[in-house]
């Protein structure tokens, strides 16, 4: 019999005993330990179901050392990580990972320099299993925290932070990316086949190992160890920050033909711009954006554009620090296929060149 909704609540002696078995038999089933046969394990669970047992978490995690719970922590402020699909693409491929692993998400912003206090001492205090960090700065304090804390962490992003080629190290960084550098030559050399030769490049923060890799990949394509300073601009991974580079690109390099924003949301900015200005595009400027998201189909005209699986490099990511929790616990079907598709090295996704209306 089912317990009421209002009634008491049912204990872990009441499942021992529906199920004819000792406390101890019932707690190692319900926290997933070794050494009981099938069968009993079989008559545990369900008289876990006929009551409506639901374990007490704090007493599992005494027993288990496990929370159940992993930290995202994205070093942005909320206002940037709630305006660009590309969190929100990554966040779904997470939680998507996590919950078919029955695993908690607790969500962290870094907002000001202060919150590096508070996040650091929340993953030091054992409140979470493990960390899944992106969108790290050069000078970020948030992986030495992690390491510090000794806290299981994979990152979204080349590892780019002071220390992070440091040796010896116990184990390989983990981490998962795109392949930046590929993706930033195929589409400066799809402009140069459709007969481009001025051909700007908005960046993002060149602190940032994607914007470097995107920039280093722009000078590959064009051959050029130093371009021409005047085609270069940050433009922040944002679209007020790609309108306002494209401003200036467009001052300082007027004869300008085409233009390689980093990220799709820049290159929307750039649009604005260049519309504003009166650049038709493509006929008088050219422009491919990079990501692949909503932006670049509702881009107008709509945007050639670099497509990496955001979504999937979430799942990715979420599937590396699962099989380092715990290599038999990445469960669900959605969970193991995440995991089961990666080892447990640093995983380089593919990018690929989008053609549209824009070039």
């Amino acid at each position: 019999m089912v317990s009421e909704p209002n009634g008491p609540r049912p204990t872990l002696e009441a499942v021992a005993a529906r199920a004819g078995v000792s406390r101890a038999t019932v707690s190692r089933v319900v926290n997933g330990g070794a050494g009981v046969r099938a069968v009993v394990q079989e008559r545990v669970r369900q008289a876990v179901r006929e009551l409506g047992y639901v374990p007490n978490s704090a007493a599992r995690t005494l027993v288990t050392r496990r929370t159940g719970a992993v930290a995202v922590v994205i070093a942005e402020p909320e206002t940037r990580v709630f305006t660009d699909p590309f969190f929100g693409r990554q966040l779904r491929g997470i939680s998507s990972a996590l919950a078919a692993a029955d695993t908690q998400l607790l969500l962290m912003f870094v907002e000001h320099r202060a919150d590096y206090d508070r996040i650091g001492r929340y993953l030091s205090a054992g409140h979470v299993d493990g960390a899944l960090m992106f969108s790290l700065h050069r000078d970020d304090p948030l992986p030495a925290m992690a390491e510090r804390a000794g806290l299981p962490t994979v990152y979204g992003g080349r590892p780019g932070w002071a220390g992070a080629d440091r040796a010896p190290r116990a184990a390989p960084l983990l981490y998962v990316d795109t392949d930046n550098r590929d993706g930033a030559r195929q589409a400066v050399r799809h402009l140069l086949d459709r007969g481009r030769r001025r051909i700007a490049v908005i960046t993002g923060p060149l602190d940032q190992t994607s914007a470097l890799d995107r920039l280093d990949g722009y000078r590959e394509a064009l051959g050029a160890a130093e371009p021409d300073p005047r085609l270069i601009a940050d433009g922040g991974f944002t679209a007020q920050g790609g309108e306002r580079a494209m401003a200036r690109l467009l001052d300082a390099a007027p004869d300008l033909d085409a233009v390689f924003a980093c990220s799709d949301l820049m290159a929307n900015g750039a649009l604005r711009t260049l519309r504003a200005r009166g650049h038709r595009v493509p006929d008088d400027v050219a422009v491919v954006g990079y990501d692949d998201l909503e932006p670049a189909a509702w881009a107008d005209p709509p945007l050639t554009t670099v497509r990496q699986d955001v979504e999937e490099m979430g799942r990715l990511m979420a599937g590396l620090l699962l099989r380092l929790l715990d290599p038999r616990r990445a469960g669900g079907a959605e969970g193991a296929e995440a995991a089961g598709a990666v080892e447990l090295a640093p995983v380089i996704t593919e990018a690929r060149l989008v053609v549209r209306e824009s070039t």
